[in-house]
């Protein structure tokens, strides 16, 4: 029994053989110049945002502090997680006037772990007005650990490419999933061999990889994170409700915003041509009725999903960019000890019906040095890289909370073996049989040290000033 559908193609059989220029026309001619015009009017008004943003931002001054927490010290990622929430404090909230006539601009911080010849250090880098909310956000949960302010490090390695000592590879990461799935986190390693749980720090996975550098190799790794309000839990809503209606939800994070409307909107356009196609049904009797009646009865994995979401959404966000920067001599120059690796740390944080960290870009480690492509994507990663940019690449960042941060960058526990890892008031334990003897120092230079010393030279005894 037929449905008595006739769908023509003439008209675009018609289209299809005009010349490209008679094509264009046509497009235009019938509605083109809408988007044509409304894409200009975006990029005009996406330039002048970008131009007062960057005459705001002129004259901000940021501190890199590098943290060492106690060595027998023992906390859970829960009390980064904390510093993570205390953080928030730095929201602002801009109006029309602040974005389009002054320019104000949200402040970020950089959570980062280096690891310069096998020294690793934890890092923080903020702008100079949020360093005491930085510190006090620690100290709160972290007493006795140290903090000093220390030169930035990014100096060590050239800014352009190529160069005649030094070679760089970097790699950005993206959510696999919308920005609503949550990855692994820090309460999902926890296992029972006995009675007790035992925590197994995904720390150890990531940390490792830092431990592997020798002489003349760096590699960095830094968590971009910038404050933001809690619009992006509608996104998340709207999913977890068409998970729940039988829609769907395959979301993913990033990638170019006109294709993915493109995308979801053909798939769903053929999703409804084939329901209207195969299961075209008439229910004269029931009619609405019917419909009300319908349960929808949610499969296992999107039941763990929905829940997976509703447990993400109960927790701050922050849109967040991670990315990772391997740099060395070009006479020890070997990415792929470390990267794979620390790519391979990533997997960890994927679980069935969650999310999970994959790679969004690299540049290309495997031309030599007169490749100009290769050449241009180093120093425009080392660029990103410096100025801690989060609109960069392929992704402009996603949402993270607090408990999934906290999973990616929180101080290893005790159990976990970094021999080079700086601790507060800790001596080094010995090297791995595989470095040099010799003890390595701290490459950070600390900032001020010298002139506090000076200064408190010069003070006076009180029993001077008395009596002269």
């Amino acid at each position: 029994m037929g449905l008595g559908i006739n769908i023509d193609f003439s008209f675009w059989q018609w289209f299809f053989e005009l010349p490209p220029t008679t094509a264009a026309a046509v497009v235009f001619a019938l509605g083109g110049w809408v988007f044509i015009s409304a894409y200009l009017l975006k990029s005009a008004v996406d330039l002048w945002v970008g131009y007062r943003a960057g005459k705001y931002t002129a004259h901000w001054k940021y501190a890199v502090l590098a943290v060492d927490v106690p060595p027998l010290f023992v906390q859970t990622p829960k009390a980064v997680e904390q510093i993570f929430a205390h953080l928030t404090g730095s929201l602002i909230h801009s109006n029309i006037e602040d974005k389009f006539i002054v320019g104000r601009k949200q402040k970020n911080f950089s959570i980062e772990i280096i690891s310069i010849e096998g020294y690793i250090q934890f890092l923080i880098r903020t702008e100079v007005e949020f360093r005491d909310l930085v510190e006090a956000s620690i100290y709160a949960q972290y007493p006795e650990a140290e903090i000093t302010e220390v030169e930035d490090y990014v100096i060590n390695l050239p800014d352009k490419f190529p160069d005649e000592n030094y070679d760089v590879m970097g790699v950005e990461y993206k959510l696999a999933k919308a920005d609503a799935y949550p990855i692994r986190t820090y309460p999902e390693f926890e296992y029972s061999l006995s009675k007790d749980a035992v925590f197994s720090d995904p720390m150890a996975a990531i940390l490792e990889n830092f431990t592997r550098l020798g002489h003349g190799e760096n590699l960095w790794a830094q968590i971009i994170l910038e404050p933001v309000d809690s619009s992006w839990k509608e996104k998340a809503i709207a999913l977890a409700k068409e998970l729940m209606t039988g829609g769907g939800g395959h979301g993913h994070g990033g990638g170019n915003p006109v294709l993915n409307f493109i995308n979801g909107f053909l798939t769903q356009l053929g999703k409804d041509v084939h329901s209207a196609l195969i299961t075209w049904e008439f229910d004269v009797a029931h009619g609405d009725d019917h419909a009300k009646d319908e349960k929808v009865v949610l499969e296992p994995g999107t039941k763990k999903a929905v829940e997976a979401i509703e447990d993400k959404l109960s927790k701050i966000g922050f849109k967040t960019k991670l990315r990772v920067l391997y740099g060395a001599r070009k006479e020890v120059f070997n990415p792929s000890h470390c990267l794979d690796g620390f790519t391979g740390a990533m997997n960890q944080f994927h679980m069935q019906n969650h999310n999970a960290i994959v790679p969004a870009g690299a540049t290309h480690a495997h031309y030599d040095s007169s490749h100009v492509k290769s050449n241009v994507m180093k120093t425009s990663f080392m660029k990103a890289y410096r100025d801690r940019k989060m609109k960069w690449g392929k992704t402009d960042g996603y949402v993270l909370n607090i408990e999934e941060l906290a999973t990616l960058w929180h101080f290893p526990l005790p159990f976990v073996k970094t021999p080079l890892l700086h601790k507060a008031g800790a001596k080094r334990s010995e090297p791995p049989s595989g470095l040099p003897v010799e003890m390595m120092e701290n490459p950070l230079k600390p900032i001020g040290f010298g002139e506090k010393k000076q200064h408190e030279e010069e003070v006076k005894p009180p029993e001077e000033i008395m009596y002269g």
